[in-house]
């Protein structure tokens, strides 16, 4: 039960991140992608979800906050 704590933060942490990516707001997505990267990565260190998969999560996450930045 304790990996759930980890599990939701990261969770909401992207659920934000996409939200100021869909509101076109590169300022709030780049301190966002810090923020959700170290998340990600501490949630996977622990072992509740897998390296790769956190791997895959941040670079997903990274292309849509450099699709933003790229446009503006």
């Amino acid at each position: 039960m304790r990996n759930s704590g980890y599990k939701s933060n990261a969770k909401k942490a992207v659920k934000a991140l996409r939200a100021a990516v869909a509101n076109e707001s590169a300022d709030e997505a780049k301190e966002g992608l810090v923020r959700t990267t170290s998340l990600i990565q501490k949630t996977a260190s622990k072992g509740v979800i897998h390296k790769n998969t956190a791997a895959r999560k941040i670079s997903r996450l990274a292309r849509q906050v450099n699709r933003l930045t790229a446009s503006q």
